[in-house]
């Protein structure tokens, strides 16, 4: 589990998170939502490090990651896999070697056992034969589970996805989603899904968390979400035409 306790972060005079206090279950597919500049992307980078917290922690199964040093931090980073909006492969490296690179930069493998781990994970992603390509000759949908490979490679504890659905289209994004979320299960990750995209919380989101002005708005699960009587909620989850429509076959 990952605990965010009373956590408050400012540029200058701008106040962008105020006292968050939110927990990322074990074995579940939890979901940060929000309207763009709400906090959630800057909550993210808190857990992760990427920003430091003027007041609060942030706490990985009960370590106190905010007091740590640069060097405390390594093993926890160890345990966090990253997948990017935008893949974030590497242009001059082959499938194989994006997949492998964090088993070179952080791990003690061998030269065979990072290959039946690279092996492992393409197969995982259902991509065996797509070693040898680059990025550049494989589809949209191919370089995220491509990155889904590459985040799972160092078998982690934590999985933050940031907007894994962007670009893709709708059939896609359904493939995406059911990777995220069975890999969540299979290996019992707390996973953390920024995203716009009410399907994806819909269809995968155990727990949802709305940030609304800097504060954890509401909290609920997926049936919740769709009988809120939530305002700021209601507005954020019915402006997409889908949920419109399944507003409506609710009544």
């Amino acid at each position: 589990m990952i605990r965010v306790e009373g956590v408050s972060k400012s540029f200058g005079e701008q106040k962008v998170l105020d006292a968050v206090d939110v927990n990322f279950e074990t074995g579940k597919v939890n979901f940060i939502i929000g309207r763009s500049g709400s906090g959630k992307s800057v909550l993210t980078k808190c857990i992760v490090g990427l920003l430091e917290v003027d007041e609060g922690r942030v706490l990985f199964d009960d370590r106190n990651f905010t007091v740590m040093s640069h060097h405390e931090r390594k093993s926890i980073r160890k345990e966090i896999g990253m997948l990017f909006q935008g893949s974030a492969l590497f242009d001059s490296m082959t499938v194989e070697q994006n997949v492998g690179f964090p088993l070179t930069m952080f791990s003690d493998m061998s030269a065979d056992e990072r290959a039946e781990r690279i092996d492992f994970c393409l197969r995982r992603v259902q991509l065996d034969g797509a070693h040898k390509k680059y990025p550049a000759e494989i589809s949209g949908g191919m370089q995220k589970r491509v990155g889904i490979a590459r985040a799972i490679a160092m078998n982690p504890k934590y999985l933050f996805c940031d907007e894994p659905n962007s670009g893709l289209d709708p059939q896609t994004a359904i493939v995406i989603d059911n990777l995220i979320r069975e890999i969540t299960y299979e290996y019992g990750i707390t996973t953390v899904v920024v995203s716009h995209d009410m399907n994806s919380v819909i269809e995968i989101g155990d727990r949802i968390n709305f940030v609304n002005a800097g504060r954890i708005w509401w909290r609920g699960d997926k049936d919740d979400i769709l009988h809120t009587s939530n305002e700021e909620l209601n507005s954020f989850v019915y402006a997409s035409d889908f949920m419109r429509v399944v507003r409506q076959n609710l009544k």
